[in-house]
């Protein structure tokens, strides 16, 4: 029979230290802010490029610059780009709108193999499900608050 050490709290605790990447915080929130800023400003030339063709008016020239920025989170996903995007500037890439749609759109790609009713239907939503539930509520609650005060 093996003779088996187990490790203490402290050693387990060292082990891991040594081998966790080491990150560049300064670096890493610089990335995230010039990607996610470059996403917002992109969503601005959008919002811009629909009221420069008279599309409608403001709020639906709001709607069309959201549908763009989801459809291309949704394409740039399909096509493997918006994980590269995501490995790069981290959070940057989420807190957008067009991170929504990657959180939506990878699980369905990921699940599509066991079908489309226990796969894709099933899953689409295991990232962006408790955004919506959970942003539902505080929406709620902030409303109710509102209306008594």
């Amino acid at each position: 029979m093996e003779n088996k050490r187990i490790m203490t709290n402290d050693e387990y605790k060292r082990y891991v230290s040594d081998r966790t990447p080491k990150s560049n915080t300064l670096l890493d929130c610089l990335k995230a802010f010039a990607v996610g800023g470059t996403i917002c400003l992109l969503g601005q030339g959008l919002h811009d490029l629909w009221a420069l063709l008279g599309v409608g008016d403001n709020e639906t020239v709001g709607t069309l610059t959201s549908i763009t920025l989801v459809f291309l989170g949704a394409a740039l996903t399909g096509l493997g780009v918006y994980d590269r995007i995501g490995k790069f500037a981290g959070a940057g890439s989420i807190v957008p709108i067009t991170g929504f749609a990657n959180s939506v759109v990878a699980p369905a790609m990921e699940f599509k193999t066991e079908g489309y009713v226990m796969g894709v239907g099933a899953k689409i939503f295991i990232l962006a499900g408790p955004v919506i539930l959970y942003g539902t509520i505080a929406s709620v609650v902030v409303g109710l608050l509102t209306a008594l005060i």
